[in-house]
This record gives structure tokens, C-alpha cells and sequence, in this order.
């Protein structure tokens, strides 16, 4: 039997502190009032001094309320009957199906030990130029999508879980508006996609807390399919949303603010959860992409700073579009040899030309006379940034490819490309005739 606490010393927004002893961090606890029972979470211990977060608010609750703690951290149901399943960040369900219960499971558990993973060796297909050709989402990496207020990270993520070839995708959405949940599910939905999908949403109504603990149960979900041989793709958005609970709660506990009032803690509770992205010897994998929206259009924001760190690469969402020059997949080099020999090249060749051609840009933007080559590089820009950089453009990876060599074949000579002729001689494409 668990002690049970009959006095809460002292409540404030959604945390209660009281005196208790043999209690553990991030135990859960019930909250008994008269207006029924909520579930809480030590969120911080000082000697016997405890701090819990109550899921549900303290609305209603009074000092007198009966405390029982659990003697266990929160856990989610796990099985094969979560697929095609839509939880709340709570992980009870909100697409009206029954409540799950066997099969539970610790969430908030550690990452897996380095010394056990193995190195990355698979890409990821996602069907989009800009990432299969150019920045290559390798399995078991981490990569956020950094982007400002009103680009469309939503619907980027949604398209690649849509066209992914993986095996399983975890979604774990916080703070999301009511429309964004409804974009998500009805998208994967329509696709046939959520029948190999697990949805964790909180949206901006819920209670706080449970923004923190949906990338828990995402990357938990996951684990737990890898480790039978599953490929996984969690995606998660937005972690900002998720820095934000956690900072909330830390002014909550009255914490000496960091960087913008962030937690001092931030870089750890980030790492945590995005280094729980891996590849298992002899089992399945954990891809992790997240968008991290940036205020302001500030990448030294706390958030996405901290993430640069701890992450390998991002894909830069600006305009609509992947950046080119704000994207890095560190991890590429590992696959896109393995893919077609032409790959890198093209990937280099057409990244150094649209270089070329954003200075033509400037160029013609402050009156410079145009030269012939300025002409070129100007019809050049324009399909690349039309047929590959368009987050519309929906084709296989061998195919983009191709595309490259006739966009280049179609607006350049061989020699002008800097490739070598083993290769031109190979792939060049004879020139469009319109």
C-alpha cells in the first residue's frame, strides 16, 4: 500500500507542493477533492519537500485533498492496436474508440546507451527533392525544421508522413490549434496513412503538462516497435510549444529564469527526448524530425539554438520552401554514396550553380548589365527553384536525379557545369527542344 497525504501546503497555476517522504522524480500521484480524483507528476523534489503537477489544474482542489502516490512513473498502453489510434497528450483517446490498457509501459525512460547503437546506413525516401536529393534524412537521425510563424512545417511534415518509407509513424503534436489536429488526422486519414500512424495531440486548450509529455510518449511508442524490428518516423511539432510548457511551469515553481526565461535545463530536456533517435543491432529504427518554430525569424532564439546542438543538421524551412544553404544533413555522406554514383555530383554541381545564380540576382537587382552566362545562370535559377525546390514537387529520388541532368543539360553546355566527362558523357540529356 502507497501513503496517502491528507495536506497540501501550497498551490500555485497547476503545481502543489507538499511534505512526503519516499517519493521518486516524475512519480505519479492522485489527487482525491470532492470534485473527483486528477492525476499529478513530481516534478521536483527538495529533501521531503514535493512538487507536483497536477494534469488537470487545481481548480476545485483544496488543501485538505487526499494525495496518493503511485509508486510508478506514467505509462501508456502499448500494443499492435495502437496503430490507426488517436490519443491526447493524457494518453486517453480522442477519436472516441475504446481506452487501451494492456501492455503498459514507463515513458521518461533513458535513451539508449551509445556504445549499442549502430552507425546510420539507410536513407530515409521521402519523395521531396530537397531532402532526397540535397539533404538526405539518414535512419536513426535527428533533424529539427527550423522555421518562422506561418511557413508551412505543418504540411511539410504531413506530406513526408504521407510518403515516408518507413514502417510506422508516430505523431506527436503540441499546442497545435484545433484546425492543425484536424489537418493532420484528416490528411492521413484520406491517404490511408493513419492506418500505419499513432497520434499524440495536444492542442492549446488542454492542460500544460500534457504538452511536455507527448514527445515522452512518441519516442516511448516508438521504442518500443523498433525493438521489433519496426523502421519508425516520429515527428514531432512543435518542440517551441513544448519549451514553452516547460518554461511556463518553471515560472510556475518560481526557478531563477535562464536565456528569455527558458529553464536552466533546456539543453537536457531537449536532449532528451531527441536522443532517443537510433538505430537497434539486429532490430529496427528511431528517426526523429521536429519542427522548431523560431520567433522572429531568430535562429539565436534559446530554442532553436539549443537544438543546433544537440541535433545533426536541420532542414531550414524559409518562403515556402527547403533553404538550400540553411539545410545540413551531417549524416548524408553516409548514404547518398550508396544511392546512385551520380548522386553527390549533382547534388554539388547544381547547389554551386544556384550560388552562381543568386548573385546574378543581386547583380541584375542593383542594374549591372547582364552577360550571357548572368542569362543562363537567371533561366537556370528559375527551374530549380520551380521543378526541385517546390515543396510541391512529388517524385522518387532516381527520377530527381534525372530531372537534375536535363535541367543542367537544358540551360548549360557539358563543360560549363564543372563534372567530370566520365559522367557528362554518361547522364548528359540532349537539350528540351521548347
Amino acid at each position: 500500500m502507497h501513503k496517502v497525504y491528507h495536506r497540501i501546503d501550497h498551490m500555485a497555476g497547476s503545481v502543489a507542493t507538499l511534505r512526503a517522504e519516499g517519493v521518486s522524480y516524475r512519480e505519479l500521484a492522485e489527487i482525491t477533492s470532492r470534485f473527483g480524483t486528477s492525476l499529478g507528476q513530481v516534478i521536483k523534489l527538495d529533501g521531503d519537500k514535493v512538487s507536483l503537477q497536477v494534469f488537470s489544474g487545481l481548480r476545485g482542489v483544496a488543501t485538505d485533498a487526499r494525495v496518493r502516490f503511485l509508486g510508478r512513473p506514467m505509462q501508456i498502453p502499448f500494443s499492435d492496436a495502437l496503430m490507426g489510434r488517436i490519443f491526447t497528450g493524457g494518453a486517453q483517446p480522442r477519436d472516441k474508440g475504446p481506452a487501451l490498457s494492456d501492455g503498459l509501459i514507463d515513458i521518461g525512460t533513458p535513451s539508449v546507451n551509445p556504445a549499442r547503437r549502430v552507425i546510420p546506413s539507410r536513407m530515409v525516401r521521402t519523395g521531396i527533392p530537397m531532402i532526397d536529393v540535397f539533404n538526405t534524412l539518414v535512419e536513426s537521425q535527428k533533424l529539427p525544421v527550423f522555421a518562422r510563424a506561418g511557413e508551412p512545417y505543418n504540411p511539410l511534415l504531413a506530406r513526408i508522413a504521407l510518403q515516408a518509407e518507413v514502417d510506422v509513424i508516430i505523431l506527436g503534436g503540441m499546442g497545435l490549434k484545433y484546425d492543425d489536429y484536424l489537418f493532420f488526422r484528416d490528411t492521413l486519414e484520406e491517404s490511408g496513412a493513419l492506418a500505419r500512424s499513432v497520434m499524440f495531440v495536444h492542442t492549446a486548450a488542454d492542460p500544460i503538462v500534457e504538452c511536455i509529455l507527448v514527445p515522452d510518449m512518441a519516442v516511448a511508442v516508438a521504442e518500443q516497435f523498433a525493438l521489433q524490428g519496426k523502421r519508425v518516423l516520429v515527428l514531432l511539432t512543435d518542440m517551441t510549444s513544448f519549451a514553452d510548457a516547460l518554461k511556463e511551469i518553471a515560472i510556475t515553481m518560481e526557478q531563477i529564469p535562464s536565456n528569455r526565461g527558458y529553464p536552466g535545463d533546456l539543453y537536457s530536456q531537449l536532449a532528451a527526448r531527441y536522443e532517443k533517435a537510433v538505430d537497434f543491432e539486429g532490430a529496427g529504427s528511431i528517426t526523429i524530425l521536429a519542427a522548431t518554430t523560431m520567433p522572429g525569424d531568430d535562429v539565436t532564439h534559446p530554442v532553436p539554438d539549443n537544438t543546433g546542438y544537440i541535433t545533426e543538421g536541420q532542414f531550414y524551412l524559409q518562403n515556402g520552401r527547403i533553404e538550400p544553404f540553411g539545410s545540413l544533413s551531417r549524416l548524408k555522406q553516409l548514404v547518398n554514396g550508396k544511392t546512385r554514383k551520380d548522386h553527390r555530383t549533382i547534388m554539388d554541381a547544381m547547389i554551386r550553380l544556384y550560388a552562381s545564380y543568386r548573385e546574378t540576382l543581386e547583380k541584375q537587382s542593383m542594374g549591372f548589365r547582364m552577360s550571357h552566362w548572368d542569362g543562363k545562370l537567371l533561366k537556370y535559377g528559375e527551374r530549380f527553384e520551380r521543378e526541385l525546390m517546390d515543396l510541391q514537387v512529388n517524385i522518387p529520388l532516381e527520377a530527381a536525379l534525372d530531372l537534375g541532368w536535363t535541367i543542367l543539360s537544358d540551360c548549360f553546355e557539358p563543360f560549363e557545369v564543372g563534372i567530370a566527362s566520365r559522367l557528362t558523357d554518361e547522364f548528359w540529356r540532349r537539350k528540351s527542344t521548347d
